[in-house]
């Protein structure tokens, strides 16, 4: 007597037969009138037919080898969060993180000023340490999605070539401005005069590196963490290097494009938070119409009072510039056009009221800054949204309370800070005497002659 059948008679109940297990594949594809040769097309077709949720239409992530589901894993709690448990324990979840949210950004506007106060190269490191955060972040969830704790080398590799990448574009913005200065300087001398062979040759020992590392069991992996490292790269690299660039054009360009982010993501989170009611996008199901009208109609009234203060004053107008007299960065200049108050016929329907008024050109500027941070920022925080969602994680990382890791907070300032350098080089910036001067004087001797050959000629026509 077979096992299953003293089971059956000792419970009693009549159950069905066992299957013959040669035969199961072919008793399934009978009972469903699937041929085996379609199953993967007519699997499809039912997976189309069956209402799914939302999550189950996300490609699956890649497991543990024991087959443990990266998102089976507990996420680690932040350690200071239970204090704040105890102080807002009384408070429903929605209004808990209300407070949370409103406080800590109140913290970090006050750190922010603060470092502002301190000049421009304080805040280029700030820039340059929220870089290296945000790729820590992005890159981590890389390591744990893909399981890359056995691959060889591969963390190494990924900030080596983050070194090489900042080595490369901070060198070039440095050159451009200060190349005149670091040439006097005999040991930097080498430095700006093979910057660019010196760089790729750092990346090169990079990829001979990642060649040398391939592993046969994990190529796959190795390949898809490679391309993750770069594109990570080519996004964080590119922005802060072009937000080093804006403060180097005058911290005006760098000021008041994050101020005006922030302003649009505080009262959006305004307008949703009291009136929200119409979903904006499955991306950020949190996101509404009422917060997206409310905070772009805000930021445009916002950026244009803002502009109008900063233009009053040098320190945030002026070009970053080296001051031999004093041996110093300077913030004092003659401020451009751009930044000096005009005289404007005010529209017909408003000129009956008024003939002319005056404004800093910037302002004008402004308004569109502040038209694309309100209609097209906000779609930087929707490509985060989307990614988190793939990888099905909540926020970045948990370093701030009540907005998660640093990308959660900087995701909109990525795409404003590629604007608005496109927005500098296509309207505002114009040659600067000082510059050029700089310039001419890095050239060699015989180079300075037929410089000024070639402006005396220029001069008499």
């Amino acid at each position: 007597m077979s096992v299953d059948t003293e089971v059956r008679q000792r419970l009693g109940v009549d159950l069905p037969p066992p299957v013959d297990k040669s035969n199961a594949q072919q008793i399934s594809t009978e009972a469903f009138d699937l041929p085996s040769r379609d199953a993967s097309s007519n699997n499809t077709k039912l997976r189309q037919d069956i209402p799914t949720t939302e999550d189950e239409d996300i490609e699956g992530l890649p497991s543990h080898p024991s087959g443990i589901i990266v998102t089976d894993e507990a996420p680690t709690p932040n350690p200071y969060m239970k204090y704040v448990d105890i102080l807002l324990g009384g408070l429903s979840p929605r209004w808990r993180n209300y407070v949370i949210r409103g406080v800590f950004s109140a913290v970090m506007l006050a750190i922010f000023s603060k470092i502002i106060s301190m000049g421009p190269l304080v805040v280029s490191l700030l820039v340059l340490i929220i870089q290296i955060k945000c790729f820590q972040e992005i890159i981590n969830i890389g390591y744990i999605v893909y399981k890359s704790h056995n691959l060889p080398w591969f963390r190494t590799l990924s900030w080596y070539f983050l070194f090489t990448s900042n080595y490369y574009f901070y060198g070039e913005s440095l050159i451009h401005y200060f190349g005149f200065m670091m040439n006097k300087n005999n040991f930097l001398q080498p430095f700006v005069s093979y910057h660019r062979l010196i760089s790729f040759l750092l990346y090169t020992a990079g990829f001979v590196g990642f060649v040398v590392s391939l592993k046969k069991t994990y190529y796959l992996k190795q390949f898809t963490l490679f391309a993750y490292t770069h594109i990570t790269l080519l996004i964080l690299v590119t922005a802060s290097h072009q937000m080093i660039q804006n403060i180097c054009e005058g911290m005006i360009w760098f000021l008041f494009p994050v101020s005006i982010i922030i302003a649009n993501d505080i009262m959006a989170y305004m307008f949703g938070f009291f009136y929200g009611r119409t979903p904006l996008t499955k991306l950020s199901p949190k996101k509404t119409w009422e917060g997206f009208i409310g905070g772009g109609l805000s930021t445009l009234v916002f950026g244009f009072i803002f502009a109008g203060i900063l233009c009053r004053y040098q320190f945030f107008v002026c070009p970053l510039d080296y001051d031999e007299e004093k041996m110093m960065i300077s913030t004092e200049c003659k401020p451009l056009p751009l930044f000096q108050l005009s005289t404007y016929a005010m529209p017909k329907p408003f000129s009956f009221l008024k003939r002319t008024m005056q404004l800093y050109p910037f302002q004008l500027h402004s308004i569109l800054l502040s038209l694309f941070a309100s209609c097209i920022g906000p779609f930087g925080g929707f490509f985060a949204s989307g990614f988190k969602r793939a990888f099905r994680i909540k926020d970045f990382a948990d370093t701030i309370p009540g907005h998660g890791g640093f990308v959660d907070r900087f995701d909109c300032q990525i795409i404003m800070a590629l604007f608005t350098n496109v927005w500098i080089s296509t309207f505002a910036r114009v040659a600067s005497p000082n510059k050029i001067v700089q310039q001419v004087l890095a050239l060699s001797d015989e180079n300075k002659e037929e410089f000024l050959r070639l402006l005396k000629n220029y001069l008499k026509h």
